[in-house]
């Protein structure tokens, strides 16, 4: 089916019109448009739709070769493949040595902060590196304990059972099949992009949040007396207040030195490029700072770690099954958190080192880490930002930095585990607090209130209940609320009146652009989403009034006193349903009895072929689909100049009262103006009995 449109008369190289006209018109261009058939096409549609969610991933899989195969499914070859042992080797020999010396004071600190341990902290550093550096596709990432799901664990497992109890740390393990079989399941089938509904604001108000209480959490170690456990402000500062009688000077003030000395060490490290080795060397200085102390004064008011098995981690089945149930928001959450910490920050060392990186394969890398964990005594692991960006910093090029950061804790287990014995509480303490400080982040808020109020109310809403209700009771809210968001927005989409740019074709909105003028008789309205049954209602409503309240200071051409024609912009239109079919034929039934004509410009082809399967495209009338939205306004200019001759001409005869207005205008379009004095808004009247040539329309009425 052929489909042609009404042209711009600006348009160059076209036909010139007939002799009677040409004095008075501009040449006109002809587009033309393949209109889809409507049956071929819905019967091409329904067999491919259920095949559609994975018609790009199937092809991209046929189109691997045997090494992108083997890339697929274990990613570590695609670095081995092309490993420069001169040019890397060493580069990434001495990022995994930093972020090991990095990661196992954290390591003790995080399992602590876990309620576990500081052996299983060291267990979740060890086994997960090595299984991620095989099936991991970052090649930057460093895996392991991290603060934000050691408080997760602590926060669910607190409620089951006493961190003492050996049912605590089966469980914990028990945690970390359930987050790894998630993961897994969610990485097979791609769906990483569930998550693209939680808000950044959202995240960021409940890392701030968390950050609070985690840092008040380990008060305990700085005060010298214990303080209940919980994931909620109000009851740690009770606890706090309560408990001062028995506060110790001796961890306080040792604790505190130690944090303020990590916290010089972090500042210098991140503001001067040459002593970036001290943000690495923090933790390890905290710990043999503490440690020295202790072994030459032997105060015993400072709570030390205690004895601390010595080996690798034995193969063990997770125990606890009975505890599933129970454990499984818990589980999902973590797996929230994975997603949108360690696979956001994985996608931005990525681009920035020049690889590709499929986000759900990271998914699954991250899964299989923590499953293979579990079977090594590890709790839940994910990515680190603070030791991905000392790895990326280091110049880690490839994943041999994650592995040697693994022997470097294997080592640890080894041989390093009786001097732990005597490093002090308030020192993995301090490492904690100083870490989760960078994830207080104030400045997100203050950039929020400048930019978005909206995203700062979604932020405070979020730190404020993850704070005062608890972690699971804030997320579910802040998500809640930003699902809101996201449904008023797309129930009220933004529409806008539009107007042409003076000396131009162009049409944009005249809120946004004063200058723009528009046209008596004529509201063009663009829908900037698609249409469907949350937001058919609203769409109505807007057209309705703005089919009232118009503007007409600033409109020209011929003098009417109502409007005749709405024409809608649908380029914006990605998708309308059949509740917006629905709607359309109610608005040009309305409109009917008003003799006001819909007029369609630029439907995209699954819009265009939504509209002819379910009869609009006849019912409002082939003539009246347009390409473009100026095409519209030339054909509506010369139809509001008939009118306004039609309503100086006496009654229609008999015969003509029987068809309808539009009809009776097509009939007497002999006296109407060139489209250039109509736009201008010049009165003076031309007369053709010829038919224009800018009356191409946009569907043939071919069939």
């Amino acid at each position: 089916m052929e489909i042609t449109t009404y042209a711009s008369p600006s348009a160059p190289n076209i036909s010139e019109s007939d002799s009677s006209m040409a004095s008075s018109t501009r040449p006109v261009k002809i587009i033309h448009l393949q209109h889809p058939d409507t049956e071929s096409s819905s019967s091409s549609f329904s067999g491919s739709y259920p095949s559609g969610l994975f018609s790009r991933w199937t092809l991209k899989l046929r189109r691997l070769t045997w090494p992108q195969w083997i890339g697929l499914f274990l990613p570590c070859y695609r670095w081995i493949n092309t490993y420069r042992w001169r040019e890397y080797f060493q580069i990434d020999l001495m990022a995994g040595i930093t972020v090991g010396i990095m990661l196992v004071p954290q390591a003790m600190s995080y399992a602590k902060l876990a309620g576990l341990e500081p052996i299983y902290g060291l267990y979740s550093g060890f086994v997960p590196l090595f299984v991620y550096a095989i099936f991991g596709s970052s090649r930057q990432l460093a895996v392991g304990p991290v603060a934000l799901v050691s408080l997760l664990v602590s926060n669910v497992l607190s409620e089951i059972s006493d961190s003492s109890d050996e049912l605590y740390t089966e469980l914990a393990i028990l945690l970390a099949l359930m987050v790894g079989i998630l993961e897994c399941i969610m990485g097979l089938l791609r769906l990483g992009w569930l998550l693209r509904f939680i808000s950044h604001s959202v995240i960021s108000g409940f890392t701030t949040a968390s950050a609070i209480v985690i840092a008040l959490s380990q008060a305990k170690y700085f005060l010298g007396y214990d303080i209940v456990r919980s994931s909620k402000i109000v009851p740690l500062i009770k606890s706090i207040i309560a408990g001062a009688d028995g506060f110790s000077w001796p961890p306080f003030l040792m604790g505190s030195i130690i944090l303020a000395i990590l916290l010089v060490m972090k500042h210098l490290g991140k503001s001067r490029k040459y002593l970036r080795f001290l943000r690495v060397a923090g933790p390890l200085t905290g710990v043999v700072l503490g440690t020295t102390f202790v072994k030459i004064f032997h105060p015993s008011s400072i709570t030390l770690v205690g004895d601390i098995p010595q080996g690798l981690p034995k193969f063990s089945i997770p125990k606890g099954f009975g505890y599933v149930t129970s454990l499984i928001p818990t589980a999902f959450l973590i797996t929230g958190v994975a997603i949108l910490e360690s696979v956001g920050i994985a996608k931005a060392l990525a681009a920035k080192n020049g690889y590709e990186l499929d986000s759900n394969q990271e998914l699954f890398g991250l899964g299989v880490s923590n499953i293979m964990g579990a079977f090594f005594s590890a709790y839940p692991t994910t990515g680190s930002f603070s030791r991905s960006a000392v790895n990326h910093e280091s110049g880690a090029k490839t994943g041999l930095s994650g592995i040697v950061t693994g022997i470097i804790m294997g080592c640890a287990l080894l041989f390093l585990t009786p001097l732990f014995e005597y490093i002090p509480q308030c020192a993995l303490a301090a490492i904690v607090v100083s870490a989760v400080m960078g994830l207080v982040d104030y400045n997100e808020a203050i950039f929020l209130w400048r930019v978005d109020k909206k995203d700062f109310l979604l932020w405070t809403i979020t730190c404020i209940t993850t704070l005062f209700l608890g972690i699971e009771i804030g997320v579910l809210i802040g998500v809640g609320v930003s699902l809101a968001f996201v449904i008023y927005e797309s129930a009220n989409p933004h529409i806008a009146v539009l107007g042409r740019l003076p000396g131009t074709t162009v049409y944009r909105n005249i809120q946004q652009y004063p200058e723009a003028y528009t046209y008596n008789g004529i509201v063009i309205v663009r829908i900037d989403a698609p249409i469907y049954f949350a937001n058919t209602s609203y769409m109505k409503d807007r057209l309705r009034e703005y089919e009232v309240d118009v503007d007409r200071s600033t409109s020209r051409g011929p003098e009417v006193e109502r409007i005749y024609f709405v024409i809608i912009e649908m380029a914006p239109v990605t998708y309308i349903d059949s509740s917006a079919v629905q709607a359309l034929k109610e608005l040009h039934q309305e409109y009917k009895l008003r003799d006001i004509q819909i007029a369609i410009s630029n439907p995209n082809r699954e819009v265009l072929l939504t509209l002819s399967r379910s009869g609009i495209v006849e019912l409002i009338g082939k003539e009246w689909y347009f390409v473009r939205v100026h095409d519209a306004v030339q054909v509506c200019l010369q139809h509001v100049q008939s009118l306004k001759q039609t309503s100086k001409t006496p009654d229609p005869s008999p015969e003509d009262k029987k068809l309808s207005l539009f009809q009776r205008l097509l009939k007497q379009r002999g006296e109407d103006l060139s489209i250039t004095d109509l736009e201008s808004g010049n009165q003076t009247s031309l007369t053709s009995k010829d038919t224009d040539p800018q009356l191409e329309p946009l569907l043939s009425r071919k069939s």
